[in-house]
């Protein structure tokens, strides 16, 4: 069994140093290995990334990272997942990274994802260059977690697990207001999950949304968004042979 612990939506900053490091010190004793699923910090400042590379720098788990909405508001996303990565982060965007669970192997693919919203209530790529690159960008992003999955299949994993920011599936929304459901997730990521096939799909974003979830093909789906979950982490398990 491979016990995965999983946050999103930490929302550091300068002020909230050392916060979250008494309960990831004691992760060896629960889990196996951290997921981040996005929005680690408030503003996407190099300061603020700083502060979330403390709190998991040395941590006796893997650590395994998307980046979120807030992480890209000051236009340097690239420098926020340098900082993590230096912290012995690995942060995904469209690819995907095995870890090593004692002797088990567990791949892990990732991207931030993007809206659009859901079967029946979604974006079409249709009318104005500025509609269809938003519903592009979504597809790009999904596309990436395929394929980041694919190739997860060919290499000796037991379990594969899908990590992203924005939600796969409506059923984890449920909680936030119906009019903003398609910015904060797209169909698109769940088509791109059942093609390739997953054990596990986490995601953030909804804060005011519902932990329990399911993709048509019945991928469990969970929303790990802090203001959902209450804590400074889930577990949960995949049972694997």
């Amino acid at each position: 069994m491979i016990r995965v612990a999983a946050v999103g939506d930490i929302h550091m900053g300068p002020e909230s140093q050392g916060l979250l490091r008494p309960a990831f010190d004691t992760l060896p004793e629960c889990a196996d290995l951290l997921l981040l699923a996005g929005d680690l910090t408030r503003h996407g400042t190099p300061e603020e990334a700083r502060v979330v590379a403390q709190e998991v720098r040395g941590l006796a788990v893997p650590v395994v990272a998307v980046l979120g909405n807030h992480d890209h508001h000051d236009e340097q996303p690239e420098k926020v997942a340098a900082l993590l990565e230096d912290a012995g982060v690995r942060v995904l965007e469209g690819e995907g990274t095995v870890v090593e669970c004692g002797d088990t192997r567990v791949g892990i693919a990732g991207t931030k994802g993007f809206g659009g919203g859901f079967v029946g209530r979604s974006a079409g790529e249709f009318g104005e260059p500025l509609m269809k690159e938003f519903v592009r960008y979504s597809r790009r992003c999904a596309d990436g977690l395929r394929t980041a999955l694919e190739e997860l299949e060919g290499q000796d994993c037991a379990a594969r697990v899908a990590l992203t920011h924005f939600s796969p599936v409506a059923d984890t929304l449920a909680g936030e207001p119906p009019e903003i459901y398609p910015f904060l997730g797209t169909y698109l990521l769940a088509e791109a999950i059942d093609t390739a096939g997953a054990d596990l799909s986490v995601h953030g974003h909804a804060h005011a949304g519902t932990e329990h979830g399911m993709t048509a093909g019945g991928v469990r789906v969970r929303n790990v968004a802090q203001p959902v979950i209450r804590r400074a982490f889930n577990v949960y398990h995949l049972n694997v042979d």
